[in-house]
C-alpha cells in the first residue's frame, strides 16, 4: 500500500510541476500521469477490483482538485509579477543628424551619450571614445545612432 501512496504523491508533484514550474515541456506531466496510472494498475493487480476502483477514484478526485487549485485566480496572482514598466523609448525623430552632445560612458564602440535632455545609446563611427567627449550625430540608420568626436 505504501508504493501506491508514493506513486500517487510523486504523480501529483510532477503534474503540479508541469503546470506551474515547467509548462510546455510535457515530460513531467507525462511522468506524473504514468505514475498515477501505475498506482491504479498496481492496486488492481495486487489488491483486487475494489481497492483498484477506490485508488482510481482517489486519483481522479486528486487530479481534479489539483487542477481547480492551480486554475484559481489567487494561485496565478501569487506567481505573477506586479512590476509596471514606466520607462519610454526615445523616438528617432528627437535626434537629427548634426545634433551635438557629450558621451557619458566610454564608446567601445557603443555606449551612452546625452543630447539635451535625452540619454541614448550611440555607436562610435570610428574607434573608441572616452567619457565626456563632445560628439556629433553623423548618421541614423536602422535604429542605430552613429557619432563622431568634435
Amino acid at each position: 500500500m505504501g508504493l501506491i501512496i508514493t506513486l500517487i504523491l510523486v504523480g501529483l508533484v510532477l503534474i503540479f510541476a508541469e503546470i506551474l514550474l515547467i509548462p510546455g515541456v510535457g515530460v513531467a506531466g507525462i511522468l506524473g500521469l504514468l505514475s498515477m496510472g501505475g498506482s491504479c494498475f498496481y492496486a488492481f493487480m495486487e489488491f483486487g477490483n475494489t481497492t483498484g476502483a477506490v485508488v482510481t477514484a482517489v486519483n481522479v478526485v486528486l487530479v481534479v482538485a489539483l487542477t481547480v487549485y492551480v486554475l484559481r485566480a489567487k494561485t496565478w496572482k501569487r506567481m505573477a509579477l506586479e512590476t509596471n514598466i514606466t520607462s519610454k523609448a526615445v523616438e528617432q525623430a528627437v535626434l537629427r543628424v548634426g545634433e551635438k552632445g557629450r558621451t557619458l560612458t566610454r564608446l567601445a564602440p557603443m555606449g551612452s551619450a546625452r543630447f539635451g535632455d535625452y540619454v541614448v545609446e550611440v555607436k562610435a563611427l570610428e574607434g573608441m571614445m572616452d567619457p565626456d567627449t563632445f560628439v556629433e550625430v553623423v548618421l541614423i540608420e536602422e535604429g542605430k545612432i552613429y557619432v563622431k568626436a568634435i
